[in-house]
């Protein structure tokens, strides 16, 4: 197995209802699969544990911690929880991302650029701060970030793009201010996908029939006009996150079917 007695922190490991499966809760599963114990970690205790019964119905290990990332507390707690539990921290995936009453520049309020901002790059630095001098001390250690494709495509919605690019510039400051210590730190950019948050949070925003939305999004990708699905996260953050990549830090990997590779 890849990740055979790696310790796993999945910060996002729960999901929004919907009908198909999460970012945070597909790489979960499959780190679990492939051997990791994983520390499941969400502020919806109840998506969260969803997740937990859905690894140790498969045979995984799994412990789940309610936690809230914008809360430096319980961003402290994140890495004493895994280090009492297990020991060590080996891979820290970060998987939360809103993008809420986003707009233009002349559109958003400054209570959405906030929230924005302090979710999506804010709750990943604190995660950091406290899982980072465990990693340095172990001299090993790999940090997968999710961003997105939208931080350099053209996009409508500022907050959700800024964050994204600030979240991609953070990741390779922490990428080469550790390499010394062994620690890994590596993007992956999603592009269009079929996940409950991308689907069912959008149609509902605007609205709209979710196979309506489905046609647009997936006409828009090039590779076989059709959207990724979350397991092309998780077996993208899988290899970032195994000794597989070893060699690998400070990359920005879109898994995007194409999105990226066309502009301009």
């Amino acid at each position: 197995m890849r990740l055979a007695n790696k310790i796993a922190v999945v910060v996002g490991a729960g999901q929004t209802p919907g009908e198909t499966v999460g970012n945070g809760r597909a790489v979960a599963i499959l780190f679990a699969r492939e051997g990791a114990k994983v520390l499941l970690v969400d502020r919806d205790e109840k998506s969260v544990r969803e997740t937990q019964a859905m690894i140790v119905s498969d045979g995984g290990e799994a412990i789940c911690l309610v936690a809230n990332i914008i809360n430096e507390d319980d961003c402290k707690k994140i890495a004493e929880t895994a280090m009492s539990a297990f020991g060590r921290i080996d891979i820290l995936h970060n998987n939360v991302g809103i993008g809420t009453a986003d707009a233009g520049p002349t559109s958003i309020t400054q209570e959405a650029w906030d929230t924005i901002m302090e979710v999506n790059v804010k709750g990943a630095f604190m995660t950091c701060k406290y899982v980072l001098p465990i990693m340095r001390k172990q001299g090993a250690g790999s940090i997968v970030n999710i961003s997105s494709v939208a931080a350099l495509c053209s996009v409508g919605i500022v907050a959700y793009k800024t964050s994204k690019a600030a979240l991609n510039a953070f990741t390779h400051s922490v990428a080469m201010g550790n390499a010394k210590f062994g620690v890994r730190a590596n993007v992956i950019m999603p592009g269009l996908m079929d996940t409950p948050m991308a689907i069912e949070g959008i149609a509902d925003a605007r609205k709209m029939d979710k196979d309506r939305l489905r046609e647009q999004r997936d006409s828009a990708v090039p590779l076989r006009g059709k959207m990724g699905t979350a397991w092309d996260i998780a077996y993208a953050s899988l290899f970032l996150a195994s000794d597989e990549s070893a060699f690998i830090t400070g990359i920005e990997l879109p898994v995007d079917g194409g999105q990226r590779a066309r502009i301009g």
